[in-house]
């Protein structure tokens, strides 16, 4: 059954910022819908007149909603949800975590993000462990029978399974339920980058096979910037139990101190925690869930996917300018460069014109970038709100730039 359309009158007449701006960034930062600024709003306030510990013990209910909220956004159980600050506590949580030993390999896409990649390589300094990066196949995406010819290849143990479930820099979404099941099939721990594809696309943890996933709130799942979530499967908890496995990081949330000498893990995801959290800004998140669910998932998708496409066969037409995506099934990040013109002179043009996009630096996914010799590329990222007059106006000043450039 088709999902159901997007109704794009109501969906960008609950985004203020619709009427002020062509907010092509949504991969950066998304516009967060009116709801999501009233959950914040009426937090504050109440916390301003009650207290901010008093507010958050009378609404301990609302708290514990939130992860119902997420769980039920990525087909997990409530205890296998901690909520943190952002994508990348979440995502350091869970890999500092892992008990990594000297000669372990970590096997990683071509497309890891920089932060990613560079723990990998403190992890080879810190602990011993090598870094493999799967190839890419024909449209650009992990190849699948790459990764599983590494899995099974007789040389020292995979220790870890680390992919990007869309790139920062540009349309491709890797095949991630097939990295599962390999991964299953191996018994590999899977983590996943998802900082891209929550709030974009349906994102289920069991049709996906991984056990471990970060995510943001401030990009297409439109919730505040501050908040992102870790979603830590079960089986893995209680695996690391086993291996006398910690957090990186722990404090009175994530573990009790029950004797002088001694504390006690939590049995939960939570212990990946830290006690002090934005009140407000957890609102704010659990309003961003209810919302994109009450579209569906499925139905965003779609709508992003078809804006995506007709921003890609826009720009194409333009003389001089270049798309740069990749893959079979493609996101709505746009990527493309301008000839004579750089890009972050593309982006600041552009904001002038009351749009906003942004630049994708080759030192964020530098293992791409290299192999594909790409500079920095700007970046427009649509959503379910963008219009198709927003992308002729993208389109037009864009091409007012090569003809007043050439």
């Amino acid at each position: 059954m088709p999902p159901t359309a997007i109704d794009l009158d109501r969906a960008r007449a609950d985004t203020p910022g619709c009427e002020l701006v062509v907010h092509l960034n949504h991969a950066g930062a998304s516009l967060p819908p009116g709801p999501v600024l009233a959950a914040q709003m009426e937090w504050l306030e109440a916390e301003a007149v009650t207290g901010g510990y008093e507010l958050a013990a009378d609404r301990k209910g609302d708290v514990a909603a939130t992860y119902d909220e997420v769980a039920g956004l990525v087909g997990a159980q409530r205890d296998e949800i901690a909520v943190v600050e952002n994508a990348t506590f979440a995502w350091h949580q869970a890999f500092w975590s892992l008990p990594l030993r000297p000669g372990d390999r970590i096997i990683a896409s071509t497309v890891e993000y920089a932060s990613s990649y560079v723990s990998y390589m403190q992890a080879e300094r810190r602990r011993g462990v090598s870094v493999e990066v799967v190839p890419d196949d024909e449209d650009g995406q992990l190849s699948i029978p790459a990764l599983a010819g590494l899995l099974d290849d007789g040389r020292a143990p995979v220790g870890l399974v680390a992919v990007t479930h869309v790139p920062t820099n540009g349309g491709l979404v890797n095949p991630v339920a097939e990295v599962g099941a390999l991964c299953r099939e191996a018994g590999v721990p899977f983590l996943l980058d998802a900082c891209q594809s929550i709030g974009q696309m349906p994102v289920d943890v069991g049709e996906i096979g991984c056990d471990l996933l970060a995510a943001t709130g401030r990009k297409f799942l439109r919730a505040p910037r501050g908040t992102g979530f870790l979603y830590v499967r079960r089986s893995l908890l209680e695996r690391l139990d086993r291996l006398g496995a910690e957090p990186a990081f722990l404090d009175l949330l994530g573990a009790e101190w029950v004797a002088p000498a001694r504390y006690e893990l939590r049995p939960d995801a939570r212990r990946f925690e830290n006690w002090e959290s934005n009140g407000a800004a957890v609102a704010g998140l659990r309003a961003a869930v209810t919302y994109a669910r009450s579209w569906g998932l499925e139905a965003i998708a779609a709508r992003v996917g078809t804006m995506a496409e007709a921003l890609r066969g826009r720009l194409v037409q333009v003389p001089g300018v270049r798309v740069h995506d990749l893959g079979r099934h493609r996101s709505g990040i746009v990527t493309f460069t301008v000839d004579g013109i750089t890009a972050d002179e593309v982006q600041a043009r552009l904001r002038v014109a009351g749009i906003n996009v942004s630049v994708s630096e080759p030192s964020a996914t530098r293992l791409d970038a290299e192999r594909r010799r790409l500079p920095p590329l700007v970046r427009a990222s649509v959503h379910y709100v963008t219009t198709d007059a927003e992308l002729d106006r993208l389109t037009a000043e864009v091409g007012d730039m090569v003809l007043r450039s050439a």
